[in-house]
């Protein structure tokens, strides 16, 4: 009888364990309900040492959790997901190490003017009054992030003095004579018919108050912040490894920005070869435009030669929704799943325009009834090429970012939220970056011109892996960087200059896209060879785009599977 109610108790506790599939989904609700800054006190965000030290604890605990669910007993889709979940959770406490939010700055946005990006139309009462209490929440969010900002100044992590040339543009618009001038008051000139003249009213009155009592003062505390303080006290080094525990700092961003394991040496050596490798194709062009003169000399051509640029802000924006257009009506010949949400062109808002890259894609949520946008940089036009358009174009709208973020987001039920919010640069960007020369074969450049914005792109994209371990690593100068930059691609002075600012104040996102792109082209070209006339375009971008945002170990994963399928006919 005893050994009878033993073996009982073994079967109840064999009924009990949850099954690996069971562990899983309850980490990963876990992990999506966990809500340590989220609440009606604070609508832009807690941003206490007590809410990263709780979230550090939290991650913590998850991850080892998901470390001791047995994988192969987990299905395909499973597995994605467990991989992916630890795979953040390590980058989320490498980021609670590495102390990096202390250091919300960088050389074209930061703390303070990344707020524009929440500034959206009016469109219903919900969304008017929700806007108010988030722009009455600015003051606190602006305090708590530079009490961070100041712990990391006292720790020596912060950003170099060099990049903040230009800067006091990021927060000098905001100090304005009063609160109808102010950026942030503008939503509530154009509020929706569906509010009373009593709504409209209270709503500009309170919007008001908020912006002259707490926003335009906010703006003055940040200029006295960096003006008085950050400034004078910053480092001058340009190398992250310059700062503490700076050299570990960076190999965990190359592994988080490349999602492999590489080393700086690596990686600097493969932005070497592709160098070469680009310089080759620039050749070429060069030389069926029967251009007379030295390479240098051809990219002083491009740079000053008006027919290639814009006379207007409207005649550049015009050239680059004409190019998304083109573009758009390629797409099913390339694709078998196309988003349900459209795309607008916009230009760059001129608060941030000055420090700003040359374009940028701005997406939103599902269930938002904005668009995504493709924003052109239309400040200095002298520096914005019309002969890059279509290749921006391409990586920023589509097929690139609105589309491979549109699909990510618009992912079925059955994949976790999180993976349908997941954003891995290696994948997305070098998606992006692949993308801009899938468009020579949708036929969207037109002249050898448009042909050679499209490589001094990918030259610009290969020159990053070389100046980014360049400067972080091997001592490189801002200077010496700059003038590699200039030197083989023809991308504007100014645009180089706040290109480098940005892998200054960014170490290690700029590896993303060309590592990515390669890892994309490379196993493009073995489906092609391993399939043959069974290679099927719109199938293999199918596997890239079809489970969401992977990283590149399990992007190459989800290929070798699709190319046994094929070859079994299954």
């Amino acid at each position: 009888m005893k050994a009878f109610r033993i073996l009982i108790l073994i079967a109840l506790s064999i009924q009990c364990t949850p099954s690996p599939s069971e562990q899983l989904t309850k980490a990963i609700e876990e992990f999506q309900s966990f809500k340590s800054y989220d609440s009606d006190e604070y609508p832009l965000g807690d941003y206490s040492e007590e809410r990263f030290e709780k979230q550090a604890e939290f991650w913590q605990k998850t991850l080892k959790k998901v470390k001791a669910i047995p994988v192969e007993k987990l299905n395909d889709d499973e597995r994605i997901s467990h991989k992916l979940l630890a795979f953040v959770l390590k980058n989320r406490l490498g980021s609670h190490e590495f102390k990096m939010h202390y250091n919300p700055i960088l050389s074209d946005a930061g703390f303070h003017n990344s707020l524009v990006y929440r500034v959206r139309p009016l469109t219903t009462k919900k969304v008017a009054f929700k806007y108010l209490n988030l722009i009455q929440a600015i003051p606190q969010y602006i305090n708590q992030n530079m009490v961070l900002i100041q712990k990391g100044i006292d720790m020596g992590i912060s950003q170099p003095k060099v990049i903040f040339k230009g800067y006091e543009t990021s927060y000098n618009q905001h100090i304005t004579v009063d609160a109808e001038s102010n950026f942030y008051f503008k939503p509530f000139l154009d509020l929706p018919d569906s509010l009373t003249e009593t709504e409209k009213d209270s709503l500009q009155i309170e919007a008001k108050k908020a912006i002259e009592e707490g926003v335009i003062p906010s703006f003055k505390k940040v200029k006295s912040f960096f003006e008085d303080n950050y400034y004078l006290t910053t480092r001058d080094e340009i190398g992250v490894g310059s700062t503490p525990r700076g050299n570990d700092f960076y190999q965990n961003r190359i592994n988080f920005y490349t999602t492999l394991d590489l080393n700086a040496e690596q990686i600097h050596q493969i932005g070497l070869d592709e160098v070469a490798r680009i310089r080759l194709e620039m050749d070429k062009i060069i030389s069926e435009v029967e251009f007379k003169g030295s390479f240098e000399d051809f990219f002083t051509f491009l740079r000053t030669d008006k027919q290639f640029y814009a006379k207007s802000p409207k005649e550049l924006l015009m050239f680059a929704r004409d190019v998304s257009k083109r573009l758009d009506e390629q797409l099913p010949r390339y694709f078998s799943t196309l988003p349900r949400k459209p795309y607008g062109v916009a230009p760059v808002p001129a608060s941030i325009a000055p420090k700003y890259t040359a374009g940028r894609y701005i997406g939103t949520s599902p269930n938002s009834t904005d668009p995504g946008y493709y924003w052109v940089n239309t400040y200095d036009l002298p520096s914005r090429p019309l002969y890059a358009i279509p290749a921006l174009t391409a990586h920023e709208a589509v097929p690139g970012h609105h589309l491979q973020g549109s699909l990510n987001s618009e992912l079925p039920n059955t994949i976790p939220q999180f993976r349908r919010d997941l954003y891995l640069s290696a994948y997305g960007e070098g998606w992006g970056l692949y993308t801009e020369s899938l468009a020579a074969e949708m036929g969207i450049y037109t002249t050898p011109y448009e042909r050679f914005g499209q490589l001094t792109y990918s030259m610009w994209r290969a020159c990053r892996l070389v100046v980014d371990t360049g400067m972080h690593v091997f001592g490189w100068s801002r200077v010496k960087a700059v003038n590699y930059m200039a030197s083989n691609t023809a991308l504007s002075l100014h645009e180089i200059n706040t290109e480098i600012d940005r892998y200054i104040s960014w170490p290690g996102q700029a590896l993303a896209y060309k590592i990515g792109e390669i890892q994309i082209r490379n196993l493009r070209a073995k489906a092609e060879e391993a399939l043959g006339s069974n290679f099927d375009i719109r199938a293999f971008h199918e596997v890239i785009l079809g489970k969401g945002t992977l990283t590149l170990p399990l992007m190459e994963e989800e290929v070798e599977s699709y190319i046994i399928r094929v070859q079994n006919n299954e």
